[in-house]
This record gives C-alpha cells, structure tokens and sequence, in this order.
C-alpha cells in the first residue's frame, strides 16, 4: 500500500499535469496546436519548478536538527507537509517513550545488588552494572567492547560460560579477593546472546560454616558431660554392692556437677538464640547501677568462696536504661570469668563509674590472672570460642558467656572493650551512651 505521503506527492505531480492537458486540449480546439503545446509546456514548466522548489524545501528540512519545525506549503503541499510532521511527531513520541523506558531499565539494573553483565554472540562485553565492576574487579570505561573470558580467566568460569549448561549456578571464589565467594548464573536470550547474573555469597558462606561449627560445638559439649554421667550412673549399677555408702553419694555428686553442668549449657543456648533472633527486648526501665554492681559483686564473692581478693570500686550514681535482667546477666558473667580465670590468692576488681557532664557510664571487671594473648582477643565473643578448651571445661565454662555479654551490649547501644597481657591479667569493660545513664 502507498503511503499517505507518497500518495500526496504523486498527486502533486499528477493534478497539474492533468490540468494542463485539459487547458491545452481546450487551446487547441480553439487555437489550434501550436498554442495548445506552447501552453501544455509553460504548464508543465511551472509545475516542474513547483515540485523542484518543494522537494528542495524538503531535503533541507531533513537535514535539519530533530525538532525543527516542517516547511510551510499551499495547497497539496501543505498537506504533504502536515502529514510528515503528524508522523515524525508520533515516531518521535514513541522513541521517547521507548527511551525512558530503557532509561527506568538501566537505572534498575544499576540499583540492583546482584551484578549484571551482557554478552553479545562473540562473547563481548556490550553492558554492566556497577556491582558486576565490583564482583569481578572490572572498568566499564576500558573494558566494554573485551571478550569475557579475557578478564576472567578463572578455568572453572571459562568452563562453565563455554559448556551452555547454565541449569545450575557456578559458585567459585574470587581470585584477587580470596574472602569473596561469587555464585554465578548465565541466562540465553535473543538468540545467542547472554546475561551473566554474579552474586555475592560471602556471608551466606560463613553463616553456613558457623552453622556447621555451631552444630558441631553443641554436640561436642553435650556429649562429654552425658558420657559421664552415663559411666558413673553405670558403674555404680554394676557394682551396686561393691560401693560403700560415701562412694556412691560421690559419684552421685560428679554426676549431679555435669547435670547442673548441661542444664546451664541448655539455658545460654536458649538465651543466646533468644538475643541473635531478634527477640523483642524487655521494656526499657531505670536500673540502679549501684545497687545492680554490688549485687555482681556479692555474687562474685560467694563464687569466689573466699579463694581472691575481691574490690568493689564505685565512682558516681545514676541508673541504666534497659532490662534489669539482661545487664545482670551480663556483669556476672565479666565477673564470673575473673574468678574463674585467676589463681587462687589473684585480685579481682568490679567497678562502676559515670562520666562528667553526661559522658555514659561504664562497668569494669579487672584481675591479675592468667591473661589473654592478644592475637586471640578479637574472636572471644565468638560461640564456643576457648583460649584453652582444657582449662575452660575445668573450671566450667560453657564458651558461650562472652557471646551473650556482646549481643546484650548491642541491645543496650554498649560496647566491650578487652584489654590483656599474657600472665598479668585482664581488664573488660562496657561503656554505655550517655543516652542509656540517668544521672543520679
């Protein structure tokens, strides 16, 4: 079908020339011939010179930038005229909307937090997203426009990307970044074209191998105690009578010691998984720093039995914002880990103080025992993390306190801070916002 401007063209030419055909046919009958052909030639030459003109008003009018408006015609040529312009207009609008359209799409693709990559047929990097830079250390001013396999030179990607078997994500382990796992999906579209989708599992990684360790340490630690008293429960079954009655109750007692021993084990993993999921915390009220830091330090003392020297320093009031229970729990276990770690005769200092002019508050716990070498320091408020796996099941720690110390501080804005000396001691404190200290 011809279009509606060629149609008006074709008419421009067709209806003068047709109308100085009529004229001449008319001239001649009442003329004669010569002027019937003189006056069908200044026709035909004016209607040449009509059309040269237009047409010439039209090829500079392409040529112009987008935008500028069409010639103005007479007659057929006005609508000539109109009609492109109608049409460019529409082309125009609907090239507009196709570009925001990409625009929205390549801002997605931008915000995404997956890295996105496309390929053309040979491989060639023809579009990324900033994270795709960031997965595989790549430039999009340099590297557009570079085959794929050239940057990445990774064999089991360069395997993977030429196998076309895309069913399964690629998870492998960035080259320059040895802590950064990628999994990697390839997608077909467009014929042999194809999207490479990277995401970083990294966390997920280590999510799943603490996990595993998590599994492991629980199994662990409840299995020792359940061993024994199982042996003990065991042997004294077999030899019933062959136990006087004071052998017996102290069997009994050991066994009791690893039962009391499971049952705190149980209650910091049920408190411990309380605080990691997110478990609503207990309506903030004003707790008495002073009187909360003697009642650790009486409860010290008893656990001490008498056995350190323990001193109570106390600088300043005031009350902390927060569960009352959660920072008992919190102190007695600094506490407790003191008495537990330092010699008998060793001291062992509990303290609170509150800074001037509204500074937040802060509670110590500090001794002379066996210390911590440094290197281990920032893992101590890992699950299950021990110094000494020997030492801390003899004096019956469940390697989960100081895990429980970390997430309470996190609820109440707190921070530890650990400072220690292999065979000098140790001195952990939390500090508190001043948001979090009523002063007194």
């Amino acid at each position: 079908m011809i279009s509606r401007p060629l149609s008006y063209v074709t008419l421009g030419v067709a209806v003068p020339a047709i109308a100085m055909l009529v004229l001449g046919a008319l001239a001649g009958a009442y003329r004669g011939s010569d002027a019937a052909l003189g006056l069908i030639s200044v026709g035909l030459i004016g209607a040449a010179i009509m059309l040269a003109r237009n047409l010439r008003a039209l090829a500079a009018w392409a040529r112009q930038p987008i935008g500028t408006p069409v010639p103005q015609g007479e007659g057929l040529w006005g609508n000539i005229y109109a009609d492109i312009g109608h049409r460019f207009q529409r082309e125009c609008e609907v090239k507009e909307r196709l570009s925001a359209e990409l625009g929205r799409f390549q801002q997605a693709a931008l915000a995404m937090p997956d890295g996105v990559i496309y390929l053309a047929d040979d491989d060639l990097i023809e579009w990324m997203n900033p994270m795709a830079e960031q997965h595989f250390d790549l430039d999009r001013r340099k590297d557009l426009r570079t085959p794929l396999p050239n940057l990445i030179r990774q064999p089991e990607f360069i395997a993977y990307l030429a196998g076309r078997e895309y069913a399964e994500p690629l998870v492998m382990r960035s080259l320059r970044r040895r802590d950064r796992t990628l999994q990697v999906q390839v997608i077909a579209f467009a014929g042999n074209r194809r999207m490479v989708l990277s995401r970083d599992v990294s966390q997920l990684e280590r999510l799943e191998n603490m996990r595993r360790d998590f599994v492991a340490n629980v199994s662990h630690e409840l299995r020792t105690p359940l061993t024994v008293v199982g042996g003990f429960l065991e042997t004294l079954i077999d030899g019933a009578d062959d136990f006087s009655r004071e052998e017996v109750i102290h069997y009994l007692k050991l066994a009791s010691e690893q039962s009391t021993r499971m049952q705190r084990l149980i209650e910091e993993l049920l408190t411990l998984s309380a605080l990691e999921t997110g478990a609503p915390a207990q309506v903030d009220e004003e707790v008495d720093a002073v009187e909360l830091v003697e009642e650790v330090m009486r409860e010290t003392d008893l656990l001490s039995a008498g056995r350190h020297e323990i001193r109570l320093v106390l600088d300043g009031g005031g009350a902390l914002l927060g569960s009352r229970k959660e920072l008992h729990s919190a102190f007695s276990n600094l506490a407790s880990n003191a008495v537990r770690y330092t010699p008998v005769g060793g001291h062992v200092e509990i303290g609170w103080r509150t800074s001037e002019e509204g500074g937040g508050g802060e509670f110590w716990v500090q001794d002379d025992g066996i210390g911590i070498d440094p290197v281990h320091i920032p893992r101590l408020t890992e699950r299950f993390y021990r110094v000494d796996r020997g030492r801390s099941r003899e004096t019956g720690g469940t390697g989960l306190g100081l895990a429980i110390v970390k997430h309470i501080l996190t609820r109440h804005q707190g921070e530890l801070t650990v400072t220690s000396e292999l065979g000098r001691g140790s001195r952990f404190a939390t500090r508190f916002p001043p948001a979090r200290v009523r002063r007194g």
